[in-house]
């Protein structure tokens, strides 16, 4: 594999409303719809071989509208899904934040000492996408690009491993919807949240930093 695009899903209906959603299946927003089309439309002339997504809606959805045209393969792989954000799930960032304390705040803070309860641990996340990531560097080893549609998260964990960040810190990185980042073989991270494509879609952009609902 020469390069490696990640991007973020379009914006769901969850991000929309700042409600976390982790693993569950959440449709695209009408503004997720016009990302994905912006970012089919900066990948065309890509010499892309192939297009791997989560399976989860919201990037399987981006990564079929992304790739409208481009005569490629897509795959789902069940290791790109996005963590799971356990009993948060369903509720909105302003619901946590009103709990005692302020898990949103800690966990914001660091998410590895202050996992929600019932969640994936991010080391586990980490090694997952990790593994896949490079059975399909081996699936591509003559030196092809290759699209990874899947979620702000996963990508997070993903870079933290390139840049050899601590997990606690993966909020410092800005993943926003609809965005992508470019890795070369082998983990060279070349930008992080390409987003040129994104502009005057919409005045507000959601990112992953910190997280508004695991946007992932």
């Amino acid at each position: 594999m020469r390069t490696l695009l990640l991007a973020r899903h379009g914006q769901s209906v969850s991000n929309a409303v700042r409600r976390f959603q982790g693993a569950q299946d959440v449709p695209l927003s009408e503004l997720g719809r016009r990302q994905a089309i912006a970012l089919g439309a900066a990948l065309r002339g890509r010499p892309l071989a192939a297009v791997y997504a989560s399976p989860l809606e919201r990037a399987r959805r981006t990564a079929e509208i992304a790739a409208a045209g481009l005569g490629v393969p897509i795959t789902l792989v069940d290791d790109l899904r996005e963590l799971s954000l356990g009993e948060w799930e369903g509720c909105t960032v302003e619901q946590i934040r009103t709990l005692p304390g302020d898990p949103y705040a800690r966990w914001v803070r660091d998410p590895v000492a202050c996992l929600p309860l019932g969640g994936e641990p991010l080391a586990q996340v980490q090694a997952r996408v990790v593994r896949v990531v490079d059975e399909i560097a081996v699936a591509h080893s003559n030196g092809e690009d290759v699209l990874v549609v899947c979620h702000g998260g996963v990508i997070s964990a993903y870079l933290a491993h390139c840049l050899g960040l601590p997990l606690s810190a993966i909020w410092r990185l800005t993943v926003s919807n609809g965005g992508f980042t470019e890795v070369a073989a082998p983990r060279r991270v070349r930008s992080v949240n390409n987003t040129a494509h994104l502009v005057g879609l919409d005045v507000t952009l959601v990112p992953t930093a910190p997280p508004p609902a695991l946007s992932p």
